[in-house]
């Protein structure tokens, strides 16, 4: 059996909260969470997942989604589908 290691963490105790229950909803817990991390970490040799930066609290789009951020952009993509919709069922 390999040593297993202890791994202290330091966070705000309302980010704690928020994300142990987080992953109580999920079936598991934040602990499982951080060696899956760490586990798929090694296996994709980097991060597992391309880190992208946002303000969380205005939830602004920023980079590649930047261009489709526009009230007129996403009327434009809904026009579009619609008449995709419209021509596939004969509308």
């Amino acid at each position: 059996m390999k040593k297993e290691t202890l791994v202290e963490i330091k966070m705000d105790s309302e980010t704690l909260d928020t994300v142990q229950s987080l992953y109580k909803e999920l079936g598991t817990s934040f602990e499982e969470a951080v060696r899956i991390f760490a586990i798929q970490s090694l296996s994709e040799n980097g991060f597992p997942f391309v880190p992208r930066k946002y303000e969380i609290k205005t939830r602004t789009a920023k980079g590649l989604l930047s261009k489709y951020a526009s009230e007129e952009s996403r009327k434009k993509e809904m026009n579009a589908f619609m008449e995709m919709v419209k021509a596939e069922y004969q509308l």
